[in-house]
């Protein structure tokens, strides 16, 4: 009797979904569209940056560097005749940086004496500039190397660096990114349809026939939470699916234990969304406490998109109770380093504790009284 029961109130609530295009655009077309946004449209990469270079006396020496500069991919160099107009473009927003060869620049290269190289960088976005700065000093480190060799001589650099990128050869943000998006997506589609359902009943004024039924309390939200289980699941294999298939990230973990974590994460964004809707009788403030309390945590605090060892301390603090710092931390893992177990298991048991305590907290809020 308590299975029948159980199966009619999931059978009721698919029929619901299937009424409802939104909850399927939330769980099956939403991510599709964030992640084609983040994977195409963000990206942390710094490639073809508007450089103004100014060479006041042509020389050899300053065709080898301003070519190194057109070679490059992180640069799209553009001359300019003299400093200022290069200083106008700056101010214009028209270029992110200045390199400014002077007029004696070769002359005192060849004499053996120190030949300044005047860089300018738009600091607007501190980040942009740092990475910027950074791929100058690439290039001129290996102008310097190239005209060490052409001369015949060993490099005047006493420490040579050797470089081994581990997890992300490739040095792309959208392998970073992504991954951490489906932490997002999975919030979303947990906590903000989950916190529409028990608060919908009341607006709809069905929760009073489902409490003048046989049926408990537990079968209730049992019945509500297995169908967004799924969906919530579907949306996570589709996003994979994406991540790995249009976005090249690699998957270097198992499927396996990634679908168990995405579950057991799953297990708290529902849990979490369930409390809420218990607790808010209206769709609107349901909503709107959904969205402030899982999606802007997870996506500022998770470590999606900011590193969590720059913020200040407190901050830091406040991150251990954002549940979705502990998938993102997973899935970042997973995807790109594979299976860590050290890793895996504590953020697992972190998932696991906060899953308990907030379908418990649900359960215990709810009681089969109009009150």
């Amino acid at each position: 009797m308590k299975r029948m029961r159980l199966r009619g109130l999931v059978r009721k609530e698919f029929l619901q979904i299937l009424r409802d295009p939104s909850a399927i655009a939330i769980a099956f077309v939403m991510p599709v569209v964030l992640l084609l946004l983040f994977g195409y449209g963000v990206s942390l990469d710094a490639h073809h940056v508007p450089l103004a270079v100014v060479v006041d006396q042509p020389s050899a020496q300053t065709s080898a560097f301003v070519g190194g500069l057109e070679r490059s991919d992180y640069f799209a160099p553009r001359r300019y005749p003299d400093i200022t107009a290069a200083r106008h473009a700056l101010m214009r927003r028209q270029v992110s940086g200045i390199v400014w060869l002077r007029g004696n620049f070769a002359r005192k290269l060849l004499s053996g004496q120190t030949a300044p190289i005047a860089v300018w960088v738009d600091g607007v976005d501190a980040n942009s500039a740092r990475i910027l700065e950074g791929y100058l000093q690439g290039v001129w480190q290996n102008w310097l190397q190239l005209q060490a060799e052409q001369a015949g001589q060993s490099p005047a650099i006493p420490v040579v660096a050797e470089e081994r990128i581990w997890f992300n050869p490739a040095v792309r943000s959208r392998d970073f990114l992504v991954p951490g998006l489906i932490a997002v997506i999975m919030t979303l589609i947990g906590a903000l349809l989950t916190a529409l359902v028990v608060a919908r009943e009341w607006e709809r004024g069905t929760m009073e026939a489902l409490m003048a039924s046989p049926v408990t309390m537990g079968e209730i939200l049992l019945g509500k939470l297995m169908p967004y289980f799924i969906m919530g699941m579907g949306g996570m294999l589709l996003s994979v699916a994406m991540a790995v298939w249009q976005f090249g990230v690699p998957l270097r973990g198992s499927l396996w234990l990634l679908v168990l974590c995405s579950a057991l994460f799953l297990l708290v964004a529902l849990g979490m969304g369930l409390l809420i809707s218990t607790l808010a009788k209206s769709q609107f403030v349901a909503a709107q406490v959904a969205v402030i309390v899982t999606f802007l945590p997870a996506f500022i605090l998770s470590g999606f998109m900011f590193d969590i060892d720059s913020m200040p301390a407190v901050i830091q603090g406040i991150t251990h109770v954002v549940a979705a710092r502990y998938y993102v931390a997973i899935l970042q893992t997973v995807f790109l380093a594979g299976n860590v177990w050290p890793v895996v298991l504590s953020n697992s048991a972190a998932l696991a504790v906060m899953a308990l305590l907030f379908l418990g907290i649900a359960w215990r809020k709810s009681r089969k009284r109009l009150d």
